[in-house]
């Protein structure tokens, strides 16, 4: 009777010790997959250390859409990460996140991207801005996004992968021509452009206001989230070159409902005395 016991207790034991791996989600292609893929990028940003990240070997890293050593780049930085929001693009294996870190000493405000590759992390893309950057105000921008709320839409009522993607091309196209006609707006919308914000509080906030003509909206790579109604665009603005804009690397996150858009929040990785004041106007 005495070994039964010792057996069925050392069962408990052996169980409890299990339990926190097994609770533990795998990164995967799944929502589950990406977001656990997330939570181990966020720890090693806080922490400024890859050793907890399952990184593939050949992993592609890039800051600003330029390729970078991932082993000298900002992730090695430590950041006190003060509000973040994820959104999973289960077809393509991918996640993006915003994040804001509104550290007196050091603020920033970045997105990242993630793409896995079965249970690797084969790709991390961060696009940062911190002070001296267009528009930069890490105060103002958590202070707007943190108090937006992005809840998943029943699924009775998301749009199709499609209907995301032509809502977010016929923004970004309308800064080539300037057709807004063309773009499904959605009242109320906000914008929240580096820091600076567009919305009143009113039902007739927009974000038509202050779309330039001219910028060829250029080199677009999309993560789309059909559960919460996203579409996340890494882009530049223009094509770079002596005749195609300044190129700067930029990103754009839609919040679409219905078929209309509801927020806007953008990054470019441009300094701000390096702004031509010529076609690029003031919105993203």
């Amino acid at each position: 009777m005495k070994i039964i016991k010792r057996a069925a207790g050392a069962a408990v034991v052996c169980l409890a010790l299990l339990l926190p791996a097994l609770a533990r989600a795998e990164v995967s292609c799944t929502r589950g997959g990406l977001q656990e893929a997330v939570n181990l990028y966020l720890a090693a940003q806080t922490k400024g250390d890859l050793s907890g990240l399952p990184l593939a070997a050949g992993v592609g890293y890039w800051e600003n859409i330029a390729p970078a050593d991932i082993k000298q780049g900002l992730l090695t930085k430590a950041l006190k990460i003060d509000f973040s929001r994820s959104v999973f693009d289960t077809d393509s294996c991918q996640s993006y996140t915003e994040v804001i870190v509104n550290d007196k000493t050091a603020p920033y405000v970045l997105g990242t991207r993630l793409r896995v590759n079965h249970d690797k992390i084969a790709e991390v893309e961060i696009l940062w801005t911190t002070t001296g950057y267009w528009l930069f105000n890490a105060e103002a921008y958590l202070k707007y996004s943190s108090t937006e709320k992005w809840e998943p839409i029943a699924a009775e009522r998301r749009d199709t992968r499609g209907t995301l993607l032509a809502a977010a091309n016929a923004y970004l196209d309308a800064f080539l021509e300037k057709k807004i006609d063309r773009v499904p707006w959605g009242f109320p919308c906000v914008r929240i452009e580096g820091g600076a914000y567009t919305g009143k509080g009113t039902a007739a906030d927009s974000c038509e206001v202050g779309v330039p003509g001219g910028v060829n909206i250029a080199n677009r790579r999309f993560v789309v989230d059909e559960v919460m109604g996203t579409v996340t665009v890494f882009c530049t603005f223009g094509a770079g070159g002596p005749n195609g804009g300044s190129g700067a690397p930029d990103m754009h996150l839609f919040r679409i409902e219905g078929g209309k858009l509801r927020y806007v929040h953008t990054l470019t990785h441009l300094l701000q005395s390096a702004f031509k004041g010529t076609n690029s106007g003031s919105a993203r």
